[in-house]
């Protein structure tokens, strides 16, 4: 017969797995503590926009198409270059692919024709925030979230709508239900 092999140091051993669980522990404590490999550049590329008023209390000429409601919104104010804008915003719409219909676009002020899914409207009073040829995006409650110049890159924008899109799913009309149930 053979006998079992006795084990050897077996408080070596407990101490390495002890260890082996603490280090991970240990290194992001020490990553956080001296900023260590962590970026200190944040993740959108537009400006946030706390004290611009939700949409429904923008002074607008024209009521809000229903068709914007729920949605996310590219709301954008024509200036001195509005057809050209106009049109980066329908291509970055495009772009989206199918998370297209999730967004809609709304240009505020021009007189050209308003593209294909394009809603226009017109300021009935300038509010004091308001700048030329700027770019927000409004989450689905009108909120807004992000500004951009009339300088801003398209894909840096469509970064960042993407990004929002990915971190708020769409709900699906099964899972209103649900909620209206509760």
């Amino acid at each position: 017969m053979s006998r079992p092999h006795p084990i050897r140091h077996p408080r070596l051993k407990l101490l390495a797995l002890m260890a082996l669980f603490a280090l991970p522990l240990l290194v992001a404590w020490i990553m956080v503590s001296w900023r260590i490999g962590i970026p200190d550049e944040r993740t959108a590329h537009g400006d946030l926009v706390p004290d611009i008023p939700t949409l429904a209390e923008w002074p607008l000429a024209e009521s809000v198409p229903d068709h914007v409601h729920g949605d996310w919104v590219l709301a954008f104010d024509c200036g001195e270059r509005c057809e050209a804008l106009a049109d980066q915003w329908w291509r970055l719409h495009r772009a989206l692919g199918r998370e297209a219909p999730r967004v809609s676009r709304l240009r505020i002020g021009g007189d050209a024709a308003a593209l294909p899914g394009e809603a226009v409207a017109h300021w009935a009073v300038t509010p004091g925030w308001r700048e030329a040829d700027r770019l927000w995006v409004l989450d689905p409650q009108g909120l807004p979230v992000l500004g951009y110049g009339a300088d801003a890159d398209a894909r840096d924008v469509l970064d960042d709508i993407n990004r929002l899109l990915r971190m708020n799913p769409e709900v699906t009309r099964r899972d209103e239900r649900e909620l209206a149930r509760r």
